[in-house]
């Protein structure tokens, strides 16, 4: 049995800041004048469905839909307590990375439910091939957390972090905690085995 960090998703209290790591995926802010709105398109259903039950304990309304093209999308209610948030990632209309932005561990966790997955013996971060400014920053925030990814197809239609090695991955897992319960989650999850 692995033991944790004191430092992992599992023993923080969720805090909206968090949910900057869905801005860091492919994820998108919108101001409405009822406040901002986070939402992110995945692959999977179970993604949507555990992105809203880790948004749900801050305090924010969160709901499973579809997206356009009939993707599974995670998004929260329109709420001025994520205006803060929303004003830190944009620049205009243009998505960017805040300055010195270090990821906690959950906003971690939710960067890897909505866009991670293994890829051989790399585990890898999907970014946001809308907004190719923040790649390089987010590469550098990982850097801080003590995970060096390298930035993969970024020319390409998926843009990545891409992370190898068992320590950085072995970090990665600590920092993240368990996966969720869903069997697709379990094997979508970074491991060190």
């Amino acid at each position: 049995m692995s033991q944790f960090s004191l430092f992992s998703a599992e023993t923080e209290d969720p805090a909206i800041n968090d949910m900057a790591g869905l801005l860091a995926a492919p994820g998108q802010s919108l101001h409405t004048p009822f406040g901002a709105r986070i939402s992110v398109v995945v692959a999977d259903r179970w993604r949507a469905e555990a992105i809203c039950a880790e948004i749900v304990p801050t305090g924010i309304e969160a709901e499973v839909t579809e997206s356009e093209e009939g993707s599974p999308l995670a998004r929260t209610e329109a709420n001025p307590r994520l205006t803060a948030l929303h004003r830190r990632w944009s620049a205009g209309a243009v998505k960017t990375v805040p300055e010195q932005w270090t990821p906690s561990p959950r906003s971690l966790r939710l960067w890897v439910l909505a866009a991670g997955r293994p890829e051989g013996p790399h585990y890898v971060l999907d970014l946001d091939p809308h907004a190719p400014d923040t790649h390089a920053p987010l590469s550098t925030a990982l850097i801080r957390v003590g995970i060096a990814p390298t930035l993969v197809g970024a020319k390409g239609r998926q843009p990545s972090l891409r992370i190898t090695g068992r320590r950085r991955q072995a970090r990665l897992l600590e920092m993240i905690g368990v996966p969720p319960e869903d069997p697709a989650a379990v094997a979508e999850w970074p491991s060190v085995d």
